[in-house]
């Protein structure tokens, strides 16, 4: 397992830069006095989580990269699932979000609006169909060349 660097935690700030909220810490009042709590209110961000930081980064290292990027395959049952909608729109790139079929009707809406494919599946079935949506997309993508 490789450690993440100071220059990665740069190379992700710079990539996240002009994308998310920068969330403030705030003191929270139920702190101990001589233990002072703070908290992130990521709730903020334009998708109402951190995991836009985390979406922005992996597109944005993806676009960075030497191969060509025709669009993002992932799957989530949430916000994982907006984010990655939201960062590839932002990048202009199609996305393709499987989730489980008993996802709530509100994630899937939610997914669906910042412009996802969202592929529905059986539970437990998220892994194996992403790998068979990865397959056809890129199928389609070679065929389009």
């Amino acid at each position: 397992m490789e450690l993440v660097t100071i220059d990665d935690i740069r190379t992700a700030a710079r990539q996240v830069a002009g994308h998310v909220v920068r969330t403030p810490l705030l003191e929270a009042s139920w702190g101990d006095p001589d233990r002072p709590l703070w908290v992130k209110p990521e709730s903020l961000q334009t998708i109402g989580a951190f995991k836009v930081r985390g979406a922005f980064n992996a597109i944005g290292a993806l676009i960075a990269g030497s191969d060509p990027v025709s669009g993002v395959v992932a799957y989530s049952s949430g916000n994982h699932a907006q984010a990655v909608a939201y960062a590839a729109a932002v990048y202009g790139l199609p996305a393709h979000i499987v989730m489980p079929e008993e996802t709530p009707a509100v994630k899937i809406d939610a997914t669906r609006r910042h412009g996802a494919r969202v592929v529905l599946c059986a539970a437990g079935q998220r892994e194996i169909v992403a790998e068979q949506v990865a397959a056809e997309t890129e199928t389609l993508r070679r065929a389009a060349q």
